[in-house]
């Protein structure tokens, strides 16, 4: 009886309620009805246990790092320093929301963040030069799931965290995946400029241009170096890296481009404190959520019905990515790692797939999600941003994510994508 707690929470969120109340109350009736009190009080026990870890300290710490940057000013120096370096090219401001989001994503590791600083900057810009309102959305909506992709990724210690595995091993084997991802969106916008004939934002920028612009932005491009350097380095730990992050942004913001104010502090505690409180609720509500699927022997379940289907990884991998591209499309992409990772993970591992590279796969598979209708998040975001409807976004995006699904497949079929870079570095076998 207790395996029917998946169904139960489906319909808990084709009915609206919100993931974190129906990953708890699911398994909670089903407990309760099958007279398993002494674990429905362990459920509910462990929403504080899976809350309470160092490892997880470091989502609120990046949250607060990207709205310290953000409310200083250093969102924009990133598109400034953008448009010097691709303003010129036909759909120039196109290319500038991707590579912004790019360098953004090694600020902050969040897709909704990214959506809503560049989109609220380059969505009337777009509109200004011409692009429909709609393309300017979708654009800007495809090139945020960036964000999680290249480290810092809050996504990927959520991962690390769940499954046991090294995050500075999962923020590396995230680097090509996510240029790819970018360099593919720039391929598409190029054909489509060609198309529409889009307009360059600016004439070809000077030397002199592009090192103005390339000093203004150093200190904001400084972070991702710090954090990654000093992990590999074996300075700090993920976690203490991010609590670097927030002291770097502090000193930058304050006293060195003096673009944040003291009195700008409490309103950037309070918004990165609410976000932090969501994913943090998620996680802990996922973890008990974790506990009744060891208890209904659904990943052996699971496990047994995939091997049936075949025993050839290469077609179960590519099963698997349909799969995760369903889930994202309805589940956020933390809530249904910390689901789904221990279900599929070890099946994956057994047959001979890498640990890291699952994870990679599974990662940018479900961040990918996010921009996916009809429950994409960044979808809504770029909606309320832009004051499109969702729908219409939608049809604008597809395009993009045709892009993004192709980099999926890539880089599951194409291991050393992802790979090379741990094993180089020395954290991947």
């Amino acid at each position: 009886m207790l395996v029917w707690f998946l169904p139960l929470f489906l319909v808990f969120l084709m009915v609206g309620l919100p993931v974190f109340f129906g990953m708890l109350a699911a398994p909670g009736i089903l407990l309760w009805l099958n007279g398993q009190e002494r674990d429905l009080i362990l459920l509910y026990r462990n929403v504080y246990n899976g809350m309470a870890s160092f490892p997880l300290m470091a989502i609120p710490f990046f949250m607060l790092a990207g709205e310290l940057m953000n409310r200083g000013g250093i969102t924009m120096r990133l598109v400034e320093f953008s448009q010097a370096m691709m303003g010129h090219f036909r759909g120039g401001l196109a290319h500038v929301n991707v590579l912004s989001s790019m360098l953004f994503a090694g600020l902050s590791g969040s897709a909704v963040a990214d959506t809503s600083a560049l989109g609220s900057m380059l969505i009337p810009a777009m509109e200004k030069e011409g692009y429909s309102r709609k393309f300017a959305a979708a654009i800007t909506a495809a090139s945020s799931v960036i964000g999680p992709i290249i480290p810092p990724s809050g996504i990927m210690i959520i991962y690390a965290y769940v499954m046991g595995e090294s995050v500075a091993a999962l923020f590396l084997a995230g680097i090509v995946p996510g240029i790819l991802v970018g360099v593919g969106l720039m391929v598409m916008v190029k054909l489509q400029a060609d198309k529409y004939d889009f307009p360059a934002s600016r004439q070809r920028a000077s030397w002199g241009e592009k090192g103005q612009a390339s000093l203004k932005a150093f200190f904001p491009l400084l972070t991702p170096v710090i954090i990654l350097g000093g992990i590999l380095a074996g300075v700090f730990t993920p976690t203490e890296a991010a609590a670097v992050a927030v002291a770097y942004a502090i000193i930058i913001g304050l006293f060195v481009l003096r673009t944040l104010k003291v009195s700008d502090l409490p309103d950037v505690l309070m918004r990165a404190a609410l976000t932090s409180a969501t994913v943090l609720l998620l996680v802990g509500a996922a973890m008990a959520f974790k506990t009744v699927v060891s208890l209904s022997h659904t990943p052996e379940i699971l496990a047994e019905f995939i091997l049936g289907l075949s025993n050839n990884p290469l077609i179960l991998l590519f099963l698997i990515n349909l799969l995760l591209f369903i889930v994202g499309m309805f589940l956020d992409a933390g809530p249904a790692i910390i689901i789904l990772g221990p279900i599929l993970g070890p099946i994956f591992v057994d047959l001979g797939i890498d640990p890291i590279h699952f994870a990679i796969i599974m990662s940018v598979n479900l961040t990918v999600g996010l921009a996916t209708p009809p429950m994409g998040l960044v979808l809504f975001v770029a909606s309320s941003v832009s004051g499109e409807r969702v729908e219409t976004i939608s049809k604008a995006i597809l395009p993009f994510l045709a892009v993004e699904i192709f980099v999926i497949f890539l880089i599951t079929f194409v291991p050393e994508i992802s790979m090379t870079i741990p094993r180089l570095t020395g954290f991947a076998d």
